[in-house]
């Protein structure tokens, strides 16, 4: 959403988890269209960029990304990314500045990659 918010219609998304919130305001958001198509008023549409707690990132992406290869990439050992999901520890703003600067080198690899 811009940053500067001023937009004729607020949203929020609720849930127990990140992607039971993401959920819940993607269908907030498409029925706030839907309202303002229905009474005939203009729709700024949006695109979204979602922000994580490091713990709620390793939960969301589980499926995606292993502890195991996320170590890799990171430096940072499995058990203490599990650590951090189970809330036992809490990462430092270092510790998480660093994993996230990983997934973005990571993320920049891939988006270059061509497959033939």
């Amino acid at each position: 959403m811009p940053d500067d918010n001023n937009l004729s219609y607020g949203i929020i998304g609720e849930g127990d988890t990140a992607a039971a919130a993401i959920a819940d305001f993607k269908a907030v958001y498409e029925d706030m269209k839907a309202g303002f198509a229905e009474e005939g008023k203009p729709f700024e549409e949006v695109e979204f960029a979602f922000s994580y707690d490091l713990p709620s990132f390793l939960l969301y992406y589980a499926d995606l990304i292993s502890y195991k290869g996320l170590a890799r990439l990171t430096g940072i050992s499995a058990s203490q990314l599990s650590q951090y999901i189970s809330g036992y520890r809490t990462p430092s703003a270092k510790t998480t500045q660093k994993i996230q600067k990983a997934l973005h080198a990571f993320g920049n690899e891939l988006s270059r990659l061509q497959l033939i």
